[in-house]
């Protein structure tokens, strides 16, 4: 899959998890992993140009002694997830139009 396309669909999968509750890195990934591979060092540079978009923000919760980052997604997070669906639609059609045109042979 191509990298440029694998990367948004990967942000967008990261928001939809955060959709459902605010989490952590290694909670993401297991979420993740049902549906999609993504290991934590490709998902935190993901949380990182997230929160660089305004599309999530970060706090932190002790637990067991220690400080935990989680991520929680934001009306522009919601925003991106939105526009995602709605853009969908274009790349089936275009999907169709590939698929019906390529000469196999």
């Amino acid at each position: 899959m191509d990298v440029q396309l694998k990367r948004g669909l990967l942000e967008v999968c990261v928001l939809t998890v955060l959709s459902k509750e605010d989490s952590y890195g290694y909670k993401i990934v297991k979420d993740l992993s049902k549906h999609i591979e993504i290991s934590e060092s490709t998902l935190y540079p993901i949380l990182k140009r997230l929160e660089t978009q305004n599309c999530v923000t970060i706090y932190s919760v002790e637990h067991n002694s220690r400080l935990r980052k989680y991520y929680k997604i934001t009306e522009q997070g919601k925003d991106k997830i939105h526009n995602f669906l709605n853009e969908w639609e274009s790349v089936i059609a275009l999907h169709e139009f590939v698929k019906e045109g390529a000469n196999y042979e």
